[in-house]
């Protein structure tokens, strides 16, 4: 009974019985009330009013007004109200029950009596030509279907069945949603990075599909965290451990060098560059686990976009004119944003050396840096080369660690797929996103957002 396919199932057939017994109980209790005002003084009562609202009727509009106020008053009433002439056929054409005939057939034939004389539930309707109408009450009538189909008697019932049965959905639905929407909360933050999420202790009591699923989501978080935690745990250690033998590898290769010839000078030079390249590569490790750990102690302050990035273009194009290949800002604006300066610094450079290294000879690498139009708490910095670009099915890959694109991207030029995946782990450290798209002319552009503190709209 602790599933949820029995919750549904139960919680909508009570949903459907409450419905069903609020409104025949609020049925049943009208028809009591109609019962309770057939009493002589009550029934008596209305049926003189409804007698002398027809008389003044048909003494101002005639048959045709008497008409439609019967209609009227058939449409709004449970009680049929037949006006019958002297001869037994009804005014609207309706049929005339049985008992109302055998009535009239049981009564000793007399004189009509006049229109202001006797009883007066019995006084009869006079029409202008002197035709008398009796109006008599069909309380044999009254039945579940005629009371359904008048909208002004079954309105309240089915209101009030309505709204408890609305009730009881309500709860229903926040019952079941509830849990779920803490679970897509949670889904969300574990995706954002937040390992620490688990939803089974807020499920309370629960041991339904949805309370299995939280505890299935809280295995899951818990082995991520510990693979995620592992691997990050043997990547720094590793990277700390490799450096004691590369810099007795320095060491030994300086003595080497003492000892040598001319004749080994080449065997150490290259020995000497694939030192240096590993050393890059465990420094590169080395920052990739130190963004991807979360750490605390990386500072930030207030930084000066726009002067980093004329430092960092200036570098870039001194690189750039050594293989006839250019590095231009196309525009700029003053902004300050919070950031640890070095990192960011590094960040956009390694988007940039790696713009230098891909566009063609006699190109130029474009750089802008703008507010995005749309949200003014952001500026955006593009960073455009006229390369071969990236397979659109690799887009999607390009900041993953050790990623190289084989076709468009040299294998042969030296990185390790580690720049631009330490670069985008920098950006989102400074609550920024970046991504690549190919350009419908060729190229590469790369574009960085970044939330600034304040901005000046002073383009260069």
């Amino acid at each position: 009974m602790y599933r949820l396919f029995w919750k549904i199932f139960l919680s909508f057939w009570i949903s459907l019985i409450l419905f069903s017994m609020v409104t025949i109980f609020m049925t049943s209790a009208y028809l009591e009330r109609l019962r309770t005002q057939q009493s002589l003084g009550n029934a008596r009562g209305q049926l003189v009013n409804y007698i002398n609202t027809g008389q003044t009727i048909a003494d101002k509009q005639g048959i045709q007004g008497l008409k439609d106020w019967l209609q009227k008053l058939d449409k709004s009433q449970a009680i049929p109200l037949l006006l019958v002439d002297s001869v037994g056929n009804e005014l609207l054409g309706r049929p005339v029950p049985e008992w109302v005939k055998n009535r009239r057939q049981r009564l000793p034939p007399r004189k009509p009596l006049p229109p202001r004389s006797g009883a007066p539930h019995r006084r009869p309707i006079k029409m202008p030509d002197g035709q008398l109408y009796r109006l008599i009450p069909d309380y044999q009538s009254v039945t579940l279907g005629r009371i359904l189909s008048r909208p002004r008697v079954i309105a309240i019932p089915l209101i009030l069945a309505a709204v408890i049965s609305a009730l009881a959905c309500l709860l229903l639905a926040r019952y079941l949603s509830a849990p779920i929407a803490r679970l897509r909360r949670a889904t969300e933050q574990l995706a954002a990075g937040d390992l620490e999420q688990r939803v089974a202790p807020s499920m309370g009591n629960r041991k339904d599909e949805i309370a299995d699923l939280a505890r299935d989501f809280d295995h899951m978080a818990e082995r991520l965290q510990r693979l995620l935690t592992s691997q990050k745990q043997l990547l720094n250690d590793a990277s700390h451990e490799l450096r004691s033998p590369l810099a007795r590898l320095h060491m030994a290769l300086g003595l080497a060098r003492q000892r040598s010839t001319d004749n080994i000078e080449p065997e150490l030079d290259r020995i000497e560059r694939e030192t240096e390249r590993l050393n890059e590569l465990i420094s590169s490790l080395l920052s990739l686990a130190k963004l991807e750990s979360g750490s605390n102690q990386i500072d930030k302050q207030a930084t000066d976009l726009q002067a980093l990035l004329e430092t960092v273009v200036e570098d870039a194009a001194f690189e750039a004119a050594t293989h006839q290949k250019q590095v231009h800002i196309q525009q700029s604006i003053e902004a300050t944003v919070m950031a640890n300066s070095a990192l960011l610094h590094s960040a956009i450079e390694n988007v940039l050396r790696n713009a230098v290294r891909y566009t063609k000879p006699d190109s130029t690498v474009e750089l802008a840096m703008m507010i995005e139009p749309s949200h003014p708490e952001w500026v955006v910095i593009t960073i455009r080369d006229y390369g071969p670009g990236v397979p659109q099915a690799m887009l999607e890959h390009l900041f993953e660690p050790f990623v190289r694109v084989e076709q468009a991207r040299d294998r042969n030029s030296g990185n390790y797929g580690l720049g631009l995946a330490i670069t985008e782990r920098a950006i989102h450290f400074h609550g920024g996103t970046i991504n690549a798209y190919n350009e419908a002319e060729g190229g590469l552009s790369v574009m960085i957002r970044l939330p600034v503190m304040n901005t000046s709209r002073t383009a260069k």
